[in-house]
């Protein structure tokens, strides 16, 4: 229930504190007695998503209330909220980045394998050209 009356709250009142940013909750935790609630919040369309959770932490009066207007008749007490930055799907999308890089033949980054095996024949390759060195030398 908190979660879904956040996210009212942030689609009402968001461009007012924190601009052109998408903001979504994607999870809420309570405390065991109810009077914590843990906000985690995506934030999108932006490069700074620290700053988009510090001007909520400064309106943070502002969306309690408006919380508290929504859920009053639903609970005995209004829950102090604490907000966290959810970065799992920015890690997702990274490490389907990574995947398609591995997957992709014709890309210009190669997999561990084909960068041991090139290793191995450049260290062949230096190896045969000491040992030719070495023929010149003595033949001198």
């Amino acid at each position: 229930m908190i979660q879904k009356e956040f996210s009212a709250v942030l689609l009402l009142e968001g461009n007012l504190i924190y601009g052109d940013a998408l903001v979504t909750v994607t999870r809420v935790r309570m405390s065991a007695d109810m009077g914590i609630a843990y906000i985690y919040l995506s934030v999108y369309n932006t490069l700074y998503k620290q700053e988009i959770i510090k001007e909520i932490w400064e309106n943070l009066a502002r969306l309690r209330g408006e919380l508290g207007k929504r859920i009053r008749k639903q609970v005995r007490r209004i829950p102090m909220l604490k907000f966290f930055i959810d970065d799992t799907l920015d890690e997702v999308e990274h490490l389907d980045m990574l995947f398609n890089a591995i997957n992709n033949p014709g890309s210009s980054e190669m997999s561990m394998k084909e960068a041991m095996e090139l290793r191995s024949s450049k260290t062949e390759g230096d190896d045969e050209a000491e040992e030719e060195d070495k023929d010149t030398d003595e033949e001198e």
